[in-house]
């Protein structure tokens, strides 16, 4: 049996009926270079012979009398595809939009506890593309559960599910799987003694760790009180920050890779993420001035970062760290607002890799972090408060090249991420062969008028192009006093940490 980490575990406690925690998926399939269309039964062959390269597709959550300790996953004695699978033909209602609300309906459901904690509904009949009379397409519409991947691993897993050449291959046989025993109660319960007894060494490594961070949080917020350039630390009211119900919707939108890095070519040292955020912080201005917001209170996103490694890699699990982002949308100039997050990003990177994600939630036991996140739902601290930060946004790097299942090309695809309490909006940008996907996830009940996020992302494109084309470099006084400025506060920074790093070196001994 393998436990989960206090990261993965958290997404399980942080789960209620208005927020379940998976990551979904739609894909949508053209077959019209097959010779016939896929049919749901060959789909499920399809599907059980690949069993063997996700295991986790046969794992189920092993629970903790009491809630003493972390779950464990362990093989499914029980398992069935079929509870995991579902047919939908839409038929005449075959269109996209129609597919958007259905995906939508199906995510709202959280996924059922007693089983490996995953689901795909297979929509028949679908158009491939506008001339596509005959429905020869279809589409898949994909659960997993954030306790068990991430958005970084959910890629990695449909990679590992579809295949990468045209011609559909013969389906082999399952490989033969016989589920290990279910542990005993009683070996739970010693596992969790032994692990009880160890949380208190672990505990000490990771606070005075944790106190080297939180005391150099402490020096910054004093600094802050200085007339340096320091970005902002703390999100402002959104319309985006309001409780959430369970209702949910998807906008996406399809960008050609090619105009985004015509954009980074053009303004200089910029990374292809720094323009994906830009385009992101244009079109969340653009809909805070149709909704009325504040144009002068810049926003904050949460930016997923995935720390896995070569030497430490596994399929499944979450393996992020996270940095919070000033977006610069009080920044009127689009071209230079990218800029301007180049530089935030930059700034903020030796901080958020202080202690990756997975350490700190060790620092609190996912019950408590669960506790945390419903009082701060139930007491309405976002909307009483500033919030920490407005929004998450994570981009998402995808295959190049074409996939294929059993033939039918992967044509379009849309991704989503839970909404978490007090978040009513969450983006996902994916890219795959030359298109990058930008999917907002909301809540249309705190999101008004989600939909003209579409047309808004288009307009904000345009925009950062047409400013890029004219954009000249900052004007060098400013920019050197910012340089001056951070330069000045790292050197305190540094002075400051190296006595407290000193100080803490002494109680280790």
């Amino acid at each position: 049996m393998r436990q989960l980490s206090e990261l993965d575990a958290s997404f399980l406690y942080l789960e209620s009926e208005t927020a379940p925690m998976h990551i979904g998926g739609i894909y949508l399939f053209d077959g019209r270079g097959s010779s016939k269309p896929l049919a749901f039964s060959t789909f499920v062959a399809y599907l059980r012979s690949r069993l063997h390269v996700v295991p986790v597709f046969r794992q189920r959550l092993k629970e903790i009398p009491f809630r003493l300790g972390r779950p464990y996953w362990i093989d499914d004695p029980d398992f069935s595809i079929e509870r995991h699978l579902a047919y939908v033909n839409l038929g005449e209602h075959g269109r996209v939009q129609s597919l958007m609300e259905l995906a939508s309906k199906i995510l709202e459901e959280p996924l059922k506890r007693d089983r490996p904690l995953w689901h795909i509904t297979f929509v028949d009949g679908f158009p491939a593309a506008d001339d596509d009379e005959g429905h020869h397409g279809f589409a898949l519409i994909v659960k997993l559960h954030h306790a068990a991947i991430d958005a970084f691993s959910g890629e990695e897993i449909i990679g590992k599910l579809l295949e990468y050449t045209p011609e559909a291959r013969p389906i082999s046989q399952p490989r033969p799987w016989h589920p290990k025993p279910a542990p005993s109660e009683e070996r739970v319960i010693v596992q969790t003694g032994a692990n009880l007894l160890r949380k208190p060494l672990q505990v000490t490594s990771l606070a005075l760790s944790a106190a080297e961070i939180t005391a150099r949080g402490l020096i910054q917020k004093q600094m802050r009180k200085l007339p340096l350039p320091f970005p902002v630390f703390s999100a402002p009211h959104s319309p985006f920050n309001r409780q959430i119900t369970a209702n949910r919707q998807i906008v996406a939108a399809d960008i050609d890779l090619a105009r985004l890095k015509a954009i980074k070519a053009s303004l200089g040292n910029v990374t292809l993420n720094d323009v994906v955020l830009g385009l992101c912080a244009e079109a969340l201005r653009r809909y805070l001035a149709n909704q009325e917001g504040d144009p002068d209170k810049s926003l904050v996103a949460m930016t997923p970062i995935s720390v896995r490694s070569n030497s430490l890699r596994k399929a499944t699990g979450n393996q992020m760290s996270a940095m919070l982002l000033d977006l610069a949308t009080n920044e009127p100039n689009p071209a230079r607002r990218i800029r301007k997050i180049h530089r935030n990003a930059v700034a903020s990177e030796p901080y958020r890799e202080a202690i990756a994600a997975d350490r700190l939630t060790e620092l609190l036991p996912s019950t408590m972090l669960a506790l945390s996140a419903r009082l701060y739902s139930e007491l309405q601290i976002a909307q009483r408060y500033q919030p920490v930060f407005n929004l998450p946004i994570t981009n998402v790097p995808g295959p190049q090249v074409p996939l294929y299942l059993q033939g039918a090309r992967l044509v379009r695809q849309y991704n989503t991420a839970p909404l978490f309490d007090s978040m009513g909006l969450v983006i996902v940008a994916v890219s795959y062969e030359g298109r990058l996907t930008v999917n907002f996830t909301l809540c249309p009940d705190v999101v008004a008028d989600g939909e003209s996020l579409k047309p808004l992302l288009e307009e904000s494109l345009v925009a950062i192009e047409n400013s890029a084309a004219t954009l000249t470099e900052f004007d060098e006084e400013l920019d050197g006093q910012a340089e001056n400025g951070q330069s000045l506060t790292d050197e305190a920074l540094t002075l400051l940490e190296g006595m407290l790093k000193k100080t803490l070196q002494r109680f280790r001994r």
